[in-house]
């Protein structure tokens, strides 16, 4: 069984912080005002994220009355296609714009009532009901593609200047 112990390690940056140690597996992590690096890391991911998603909420909604849960859901369903395997079911879906299924269900079913979407029972099997983007969904769609580009960028120039979050923007940033 492993012990831990307390013990001080001066940090990279020269600063005395504590570590714990697990005497079976070696060094646990630095600690710094209470967090592992990364714990800070995981912070800053999530408060990049949602600066980002605020930025780019505000700039969708005052530009074409959605929400980036409407816009993400409109981008996965157009992306659907007639072939083999083109047509998500409601919890791939629900997966893929990160929501729980119910949640997809009352999103999909707001959009449908405002013409975006439409429902329709899959031939092959009666229980499937799959969703596709209305032409109207897709006119949406098309038109709000470059606001989302732009505010995105512009989200991504404001927080280049947050020296905690510009690393993570640099990752981001970068064609792999």
């Amino acid at each position: 069984m492993s012990t831990q112990q307390d013990t001080k390690r001066e940090h990279p940056t020269g600063t005395a912080t504590s570590a714990a140690r697990d005497t079976a597996n070696g060094p646990v992590d630095y600690v710094v005002n209470g967090h592992t690096p990364l714990a800070q890391r995981w912070c800053a991911l999530a408060t990049l994220h949602d600066r980002i998603d605020a930025s780019l909420d505000r700039a969708l909604q005052e530009g074409h009355g959605l929400s980036t849960r409407e816009f993400s859901l409109l981008e996965v369903l157009g992306r659907q296609h007639s072939g083999e395997g083109g047509h998500l079911q409601m919890k791939e879906v629900a997966h893929a714009v990160a929501l729980s299924q119910s949640a997809t269900t009352r999103l999909v079913s707001r959009m449908e009532e405002r013409g975006l979407l439409s429902r329709y029972i899959c031939a092959t099997d009666r229980r499937g009901i799959y969703t596709d983007v209305s032409p109207e969904g897709t006119q949406l769609l098309n038109e709000a593609r470059p606001t989302n580009e732009r505010a995105l960028h512009q989200a991504f120039d404001a927080l280049e200047l947050d020296p905690e979050l510009a690393p993570l923007v640099a990752v981001l940033r970068t064609d792999h």
